[in-house]
């Protein structure tokens, strides 16, 4: 839970602070020998790292829909041939139940509907007694929290799929929207049109599925609340009226059209799997593409659905004792940290980093992806997350990336050079309007998307935020770019996004301590007169907010109260805090000398740090990620730059 700090408790802190001394230059030596021992020894054979990512139990939740989905009930009874991982998924599950019967999003959290509501019924579908001490609980809590009608669409949607809640109800996605003119799909954010069609398949198609004899969720269903879509105001009611309108369409629209609607998404969806690890390389996007192919009539047997089905598996972690799903992986984001923190801390000569830079070199994109719908004549490169994902490079690996290869050389500078000069030209395109950058698109900001029934993911959109746009200008400047008018306008950007207690938001990572730090370092870097103020402001927030035991913690609550939440101090926060103060140009402060002992004071004999906070973002407010290698890799460049 968050914690919260009196006015007595700070006097106290203020007090202990005074007498901090500064850690020695050995001591932070031997800890950077220690965490660099640690970092190399999960180097793979390859060149590349690649830590756990993992979230919360919804994952797991809807790989066993997704087993209903295609393995239906033969008379009446439902026995999968995948029934032994449905188990091991339902023990995954149990494990995460709450206290009071619920099932939170991140760490600490508190019990969330949605995934509370896919738990239940995930564990109901695996057999487990609805009448027993888990399901009662959880029952218990869903009504407490809303009833099923509380839940998001998403889960109203794949719950409609097989009769479990009114198909009227639920949002239509048609598969129509691949023939809007405009350019329309590409408006949405990546991740979500990655989704979005395949989805529109499976509910044009895949909708005659149909639950165990039975077996309803009634239970959940609140009494009293209506189950109907509400209404809402403004384009809010203008997109509830078009859903309405959509739905007149599915029955009495031109066959004809549907499907070459249908066609048509069939194309884009087989065509974005071509150079890439499963469609978009991530779960949902995955878990629909299965089931669209399925709805589509492909054989067990048929090479696309195969190869959907090892794609989606490869993210699954099973080792007797685990069983739990990744919403994707992380090797160029954990491999650009890894060799940018390595190199900060003086192991740039290591062959191991040669090892890294060639595998970064080849994975870099040379493929147009659909951030060329609006920059056709830009040349491709950049870089994305996973091991392939060739349709969406990512603005901020390209730019991590880009800053590991300051220190990582790979074995042919030629090649390297050449990668280098296209990547940089290649952020230089993705800036936006407003001077920032995304993640994946540019000018992805047409917010009357965010009214659309559907967009309750709260990541319709893909805008420019201060964290990458941080990230991208320190890349530029450490390359001689300060100067460029690009820069001028990510200084800009920053300086009007900063909010009025100093910090700044942060998309990728939990939360303002994050965008703060990234922002410091971009301003700091690019060295403009202007940011002077602004990183001073910054720097005594993140001071002011210093957990007494000096690190720093905030909670993924933060994105619900719109303002910072303390929570318990963790190695990877206090180490972005430590960054952010050091990019402030405070080496000898107090707070600095309290994060870094903060910092060795935890580091393990073996060089790793504990940390079990959730300190990613996927999308606010409903789904959070844990980087396996946060703590480790976030410790060893505080100490390295200190």
């Amino acid at each position: 839970m968050p914690v919260e700090w009196t006015e007595p408790a700070r006097r106290r802190q203020h007090l202990q602070v005074e007498h901090t001394a500064r850690a020695t230059g050995e001591q932070i030596a031997a800890a950077l020998r220690r965490s660099s021992k640690a970092l190399f020894s999960q180097q793979a054979p390859e060149g590349f790292w690649c830590g756990e990512l993992t979230a919360d139990a919804t994952l797991e939740s809807d790989y066993i829909l997704l087993q209903l989905f295609l393995h239906q009930p033969e008379d009446h009874a439902w026995n999968p041939p995948t029934s032994v991982r449905i188990q091991k998924a339902a023990r995954a599950i149990l494990e995460r139940q709450l206290p009071d019967g619920g099932f939170n999003i991140y760490t600490g959290g508190p019990a969330d509907v949605s995934a509370t509501v896919k738990a239940y019924c995930a564990l109901k579908l695996a057999g487990i007694d609805p009448g027993g001490d888990p399901l009662r609980r959880a029952c218990a809590r869903i009504l407490a929290l809303g009833g099923l009608q509380a839940a998001n669409s998403y889960v109203k949607i794949n719950l409609s799929l097989f009769g479990l809640y009114p198909r009227e109800h639920v949002p239509s996605i048609p598969p129509e929207i691949v023939m809007l003119p405009g350019n329309v799909l590409y408006e949405m954010s990546s991740w979500t049109r990655s989704i979005l069609v395949p989805l529109s398949i499976v509910q044009a198609r895949g909708s005659n599925r149909r639950a165990p004899a039975g077996f309803t969720l009634d239970e959940l269903l609140l009494p009293g609340v209506s189950l109907a879509l509400p209404k809402g105001k403004g384009l809010s009611l203008l997109f509830h009226h078009l859903d309405r309108v959509f739905k007149l369409w599915e029955k009495r629209g031109p066959a004809r059209i549907r499907k070459a609607a249908i066609r048509e998404a069939e194309h884009w969806i087989l065509y974005r799997t071509r150079h890439t690890a499963g469609l978009g390389a991530i779960y949902p996007a995955m878990m629909y593409f299965i089931m669209a192919l399925d709805a589509l009539g492909y054989s067990e047997d048929h090479p696309d659905l195969i190869e959907a089905i090892r794609h989606f598996e490869s993210l699954l972690i099973d080792t007797g004792d685990r069983f739990i799903f990744q919403p994707c992986v992380s090797p160029i984001w954990d491999t650009a940290l890894c060799a940018f923190a390595l190199g900060e801390a003086g192991t740039a000569a290591d062959p191991r980093m040669t090892r890294a830079a060639d595998w970064l070199i080849s994975k870099e994109v040379r493929r147009k992806g659909d951030w060329s719908v609006k920059r056709p004549d830009t040349e491709p490169s950049g870089w994305a997350f996973e091991f392939a994902n060739e349709f969406y490079p990512d603005i901020d690996d390209t730019a991590m990336v880009l800053l590991a290869l300051l220190h990582a050389k790979a074995s042919n500078p030629k090649a390297q050079a050449a990668a280098e000069r296209r990547a940089i030209n290649w952020l230089l395109a993705m800036q936006s309007g407003d001077g920032g950058w995304a993640a994946f698109d540019v000018d992805n900001d047409w917010a009357l998307l965010n009214e659309v029934p559907f967009a309750d993911h709260n990541a319709m959109l893909d805008p420019t935020c201060p964290d990458i746009t941080g990230r991208v200008l320190e890349s530029f400047c450490r390359r001689g770019l300060a100067g460029h008018d690009a820069v001028r306008r990510g200084v800009a950007y920053l300086l009007g996004a900063q909010e009025k207690d100093g910090s700044w938001y942060g998309r990728w990572g939990v939360n303002y301590i994050y965008g703060s730090f990234l922002a410091m370092r971009g301003l700091a870097a690019s060295g403009a007169p202007e940011a002077k103020d602004a990183i001073a402001k910054a720097a005594q927030w993140l001071r002011t907010i210093e957990s007494p035991d000096g690190g720093w913690g905030e909670s993924c609550a933060s994105y619900d109260r719109e303002g910072f939440v303390p929570a318990p101090s963790c190695p990877s926060q206090t180490a972005w805090a430590v960054l952010g103060l050091l990019a402030a140009g405070d080496r000898d402060g107090v707070a600095v000398r309290r994060g870094i002992q903060f910092l060795l004071d935890r580091q393990r004999p073996d060089g790793t740090w504990p940390e079990e906070a959730t300190t990613g973002t996927g999308f606010p407010n409903v789904f959070y990620l844990t980087y396996g290698m946060y703590r480790d890799y976030f410790p060893l460049l505080a100490l390295a730059q200190s």
